[in-house]
């Protein structure tokens, strides 16, 4: 990583739109919006999608899937890539190639297609990593948490707008004549559009440190040339540590992926709302990402200050067990008004949990910092892959013996006793998930810190980690 850190901000000043680090802060977050826009932009118009393509129950789940297998991948190698060439490429090149398989997508014409074009646009979710390296190295230990949960909060917010953005353009567009059924195929094209320009403003408009490029700071001797590189990835994996993040991100990330992408089926099945009234309380739980995640980034760079890298990390185990209890409490409710605290409670923990974490991630191994934070990454999508799986499995089991039991009783009676095994195979899958929480919660506190990667004072005046 680089060798001097003089320059890196001790503020989040929100109002600052002029210095590097602040409007980097703007653009990366606003880059990593764009691309969770796109990344889920399919997910309001996968009814007229079945329909246009014909999708079975199986295919649409895969596809499900496969939207955050590819994430996996590239969120490993986008760490890497970032600690060699730097943020900004790695954000210009991913946003760039990125827009294809979005625009793509308006294209296609078989289920195949459909699947395919979904792995692909996956990886744009590797822009998470790059936001997280970003903001790391623009500030400085006493506030970088709070930093990093900002950024990827306002990001994850995305997510939760395409539910009401594109809808929007999808009406703009059949305002200009075209037909309702197909506008979903603009509306991707037109998302891909958007990261296409994103990625130009990346690259004229940043810098990959305070101090300047990491191409210029290679040329002026101020940062190693990467020669050790491949030592040094490999003293990443093998620290403990990294892994550790890596089960608590898949269960703190991973598994609000999966929630959010089954509560509205759920919410249908379990206390009979209708698909509309069911969507905006899924949405208002992701818009919670304003000030959730934030919190968590907050807290975290507080007990930091004052209790030293341990705080930090005693802090995320308290915030993880509150998310498995507040999960699996929920999964357990049949009130609708007691199920909604319980998710109210979920939501806030869970994006407050991604927060914390990281706060911790920057101070694993600071001439690593883009690769721990691109395994970190990943790991929420396999935990988002693994708990889909174990909803898809429990669910399909529990409707198959449903349909059987049912047979010779009527459509109408058949439908009913799907949507109740559903709902309570599903539920079983909540509580199971929750207990997994736990279980990463515990296993937080195995992460030790040496004494010599603490320092007496900082910025702030008191114990945290120093900037090397």
């Amino acid at each position: 990583m680089i060798n001097k850190t003089s320059n890196k901000a001790t503020k989040l000043n929100l109002r600052d739109f002029k210095s590097i680090q602040m409007k980097t802060f703007w653009i990366t977050s606003l880059a990593f919006f764009l691309c969770f826009f796109a990344w889920f932009g399919i997910v309001p118009f996968m009814p007229d999608v079945v329909k246009d393509l014909g999708l079975t129950p199986s295919q649409k789940w895969n596809s499900i899937i496969l939207a955050v297998s590819g994430t996996v991948f590239a969120r490993l190698a986008i760490g890497k890539l970032c600690d060699k060439y730097g943020p900004r490429l790695c954000y210009t090149y991913l946003l760039v190639l990125g827009a294809i398989p979005v625009m793509l997508l308006g294209f296609v014409q078989t289920p195949m297609q459909f699947l395919i074009c979904r792995f692909f646009i996956g990886f744009i979710g590797a822009s998470f990593v790059i936001t997280q390296f970003h903001t790391s190295i623009m500030f400085a230990a006493n506030i970088v948490g709070t930093a990093n949960a900002t950024s990827a909060g306002w990001g994850n917010l995305g997510g939760g707008a395409n539910r009401l953005g594109m809808p929007l353009i999808a009406a703009a567009v059949v305002a200009f004549g075209v037909a309702d059924e197909i506008a979903w195929r603009y509306s991707m094209v037109i998302a891909g559009v958007l990261c296409l320009l994103m990625g130009l403003v990346y690259y004229f408009f940043t810098k990959d440190t305070p101090e300047g490029n990491f191409a210029e700071l290679k040329e002026k001797g101020e940062m190693p040339v990467f020669k050790k590189d491949e030592a040094s990835f490999g003293s990443v994996l093998k620290d403990y540590r990294v892994w550790i993040l890596f089960l608590v991100y898949a269960a703190c990330f991973g598994i609000e992926l999966t929630v959010y992408g089954t509560m509205d089926d759920y919410l249908q099945n379990r206390f009979g709302l209708d698909r509309t009234f069911a969507g905006n309380l899924v949405l208002s739980f992701a818009l919670m990402n304003i000030f959730a995640r934030t919190l968590g980034g907050y807290f975290g760079d507080k007990f930091g200050n004052s209790k030293g890298l341990r705080g930090r990390v005693i802090f995320l185990a308290v915030i993880l067990a509150a998310e498995g209890i507040m999960l699996s409490f929920f999964s357990m409710t049949t009130s609708l008004v007691v199920g909604m605290i319980f998710l109210i409670a979920f939501s806030l923990t869970v994006q407050m949990a991604e927060g914390a974490t990281f706060s911790v991630v920057p101070f694993i191994n600071k001439k690593a910092i883009g690769s721990i934070s691109g395994i970190v990454g990943a790991g929420g999508n396999v935990g988002a892959f693994l708990a889909a799986i174990l909803l898809k499995s429990k669910s399909a089991v529990a409707e198959s013996a449903a349909i059987t039991s049912s047979k010779g009783l009527g459509q109408e009676a058949i439908e009913a006793a799907q949507t109740v095994a559903s709902a309570s195979a599903v539920s079983g899958g909540y509580f199971v998930i929750g207990a997994c929480i736990l279980v990463a919660a515990l296993l937080s506190l195995t992460i030790k810190f040496a004494t010599s990667e603490e320092t007496v004072r900082g910025e702030s005046g008191k114990l945290q980690m120093a900037d090397k």
